[in-house]
């Protein structure tokens, strides 16, 4: 829901305030010191990269679920940036799953990022990242993969990394037998250092891991 937004005020590229990332638990991350989100376009890329690990129903509701609430609270306050309510609550009394909800229409699971400036891709990719990509949390072998279930998706953050100077393997399906529609592309190991720095995280673990591992 609107928090009484005008208009004007929508149109306009706004910046969110440092204490925005300080306060959101993941704030000492050299990556979001380097590169903060630092316009209105940046901050619906981000939340709409991150949508793609979220639902909605009939009545335009936005679900995201996650472990981490601290990830959610980020969330939170990118919504509060650009003008809308959400709430997290945590679902069930026996599990560790925490829900973020709102009315946010600017999130756009339709979000076309191939048609925008190079800071506006980044912030997508990023948000696609901390939402559908992974990275070991231990083990020897070090790997940075995005996972999706419509391949199309898959194949446009593989395109956007290619324009940004990252490199990755082939799109492919795990095993077809336990899930037909689910794609993988893993970012190859001599861009490792380049997606931390450029793209990197906003997710408390991811973040802590590419800046240990990247």
């Amino acid at each position: 829901m609107s928090k009484n937004v005008s208009g004007a005020d929508n149109q306009q590229e706004t910046k969110p305030s440092t204490q925005l990332f300080e306060c959101s638990g993941v704030g000492s991350s050299e990556t979001i010191r380097r590169a903060p989100l630092v316009s209105r376009r940046e901050v619906i890329a981000y939340l709409s990269g991150a949508a793609h690990d979220a639902t909605i129903n009939k009545r335009r509701r936005i679900r995201f679920a996650q472990k981490y609430p601290e990830w959610l609270r980020l969330l939170q306050q990118l919504l509060d940036v650009l003008g809308y309510n959400s709430w997290i609550y945590k679902e069930g009394k026996d599990r560790e799953v925490y829900v973020l909800e709102t009315l946010c229409p600017e999130v756009r699971f339709d979000f076309k990022p191939a048609e925008l400036s190079r800071k506006v891709k980044i912030a997508y990719l990023r948000g696609f990242f901390d939402a559908e990509g992974g990275v070991p949390r231990n083990g020897k072998r070090f790997y940075i993969q995005l996972v999706q279930k419509d391949r199309t998706k898959i194949e446009l953050v593989a395109g956007l990394l290619s324009e940004i100077g990252i490199e990755c393997g082939k799109i492919h399906n795990p095993s077809v037998r336990i899930d037909p529609d689910y794609w993988r592309v893993y970012v190859l190991a001599n861009s490792h250092g380049r997606f931390a720095s450029v793209v990197g995280s906003y997710h408390p673990i991811k973040a802590r891991i590419l800046a240990e591992r990247g």
